[in-house]
């Protein structure tokens, strides 16, 4: 068995922090993930990151994170690193936290069960 067909058979974990926010708030929380974009990219484990927008009337967005493990994912979530990067640019200078944008936040937990790499011909 090659190195890729292990890295496919093995599990990964999904996270998916579901946050509902005012319909005139999504745009606010696009800048303040886009302020602290790449602040996880080193981190072990970390696979991959997205910010989903509703299209329709819905809101709540989507923070999907992929991990190699459960362990990857426990470590970045028990570390400094993810205390800081949940802090805004105002509180790492020493100001005030921003009033929160969302109203509701639950996290979801997946492992892929099917599907296709979506390669082109």
């Amino acid at each position: 068995m090659t190195q890729g067909q292990e890295d496919r058979e093995r599990p990964q974990v999904i996270k998916i922090n579901a946050i509902t926010v005012p319909a005139d708030s999504g745009d606010e929380l696009a800048r303040r993930f886009a302020a602290r974009a790449g602040a996880v990219d080193a981190q072990d484990g970390f696979e991959g990151f997205e910010l989903l927008k509703p299209t329709d009337d819905r809101t709540t967005w989507l923070v999907v994170t992929r991990w190699r493990d459960e362990e990857a994912f426990n470590a970045w979530v028990s570390s400094p690193a993810f205390s800081h990067g949940h802090r805004s640019a105002a509180e790492r200078s020493g100001g005030e936290a921003p009033k929160p944008v969302g109203v509701h936040s639950e996290v979801w937990s997946y492992e892929p069960a099917g599907g296709s790499s979506g390669s082109s011909k």
